[in-house]
């Protein structure tokens, strides 16, 4: 899944921004293939990180695996088997039976992949002396029920960035001020938020046509500054955050000087491409 960024201008001004697995029938798990596998990750594999968590069994991916052994493609198998995911990878190896195919030995050039943190999902086939291996991280969204701790969250990782000088691309800022909540604010980015998950896109301009200071003046916001972060597929607050400040653009808005109030939201669908929307309002009333 593509985790994507935009930022947006206005006024001249800068201004920027469980897996759902469907019903399978029963499949054996793999027992000797998934040990074969967490001792590899648990020993370190000459690549990536020294350890890694162990992977559980899932079996929609075991499904996909088996899928995968009769020619379907990766996403083709996900998908009909239910499992949506952040991020996927098969593995496969020929020639060996049982688990001595998920040895280190055998595994040389799939190491970094097997010993990748944030796979934790695992499916397996095996078919004579041949072996398939999906591994998998899960789609795990925000809870609509956290909104307001969520966005909490993200105002003060925001005002932490703010405090302290920075850097964002060729630019560099100084500490500011930290922004308010505004509710106005938070209701212009949790409907746009709303808007692109329900319709499945990605862009500051809405479907009717309009941007942020548009959307803003008709929720009554008087503004003389306005602006809009927007991200696409993070799983967190932190992660929504961190990528904006990465972002030259994106940090450039947080750490702009004529912002003082902002509105946070978010909107989750699973059956759209990226699954998490992220909205940022940031404005300066008149």
């Amino acid at each position: 899944m593509a985790r994507r960024l935009a930022a947006l201008t206005a006024a001249g001004l800068l201004a920027l921004c469980l897996p759902a697995h469907a019903q399978t029938p029963p499949l054996p798990d793999h027992p000797a293939l998934l040990r074969a596998i967490n001792s590899i990750r648990l020993q370190g594999c000459g690549a990536g990180p020294a350890r890694a968590p162990a992977l559980r069994e899932d079996p929609a991916l075991t499904r996909a695996a088996m899928m995968i052994s009769g020619g379907a493609k990766l996403e083709d198998a996900l998908q009909a088997a239910g499992y949506r995911r952040m991020r996927a990878v098969k593995i496969t190896v020929g020639g060996i039976t049982g688990p001595a195919a998920l040895t280190p030995r055998v595994l040389t050039t799939s190491c970094a992949t097997v010993m990748a943190p944030n796979l934790v999902d695992a499916g397996f086939h095996q078919r004579g002396n041949q072996t398939w291996v999906v591994l998998a991280e899960p789609f795990v969204a925000p809870q609509a029920s956290d909104g307001q701790q969520i966005e909490a969250r993200i105002l003060t990782l925001v005002n932490a960035a703010r405090a302290q000088p920075r850097r964002c691309g060729d630019e560099a800022f100084p500490a500011v001020p930290p922004l308010r909540r505004h509710p106005r604010l938070s209701e212009v980015a949790a409907g746009h938020a709303a808007d692109m998950a329900r319709h499945n896109y990605f862009s500051h301009t809405a479907r009717d046509g309009s941007t942020v200071d548009v959307r803003a003046t008709r929720a009554g916001y008087r503004w003389r500054s306005i602006g809009e972060n927007i991200a696409a597929g993070q799983m967190t607050a932190d992660l929504a955050v961190q990528g904006w400040l990465n972002s030259p653009g994106h940090c450039a808005s947080i750490m702009a000087p004529s912002f003082q109030e902002t509105g946070a939201a978010f909107e989750v669908n699973p059956r759209s491409r990226s699954g998490v929307y992220w909205v940022q309002v940031f404005g300066a009333a008149r």
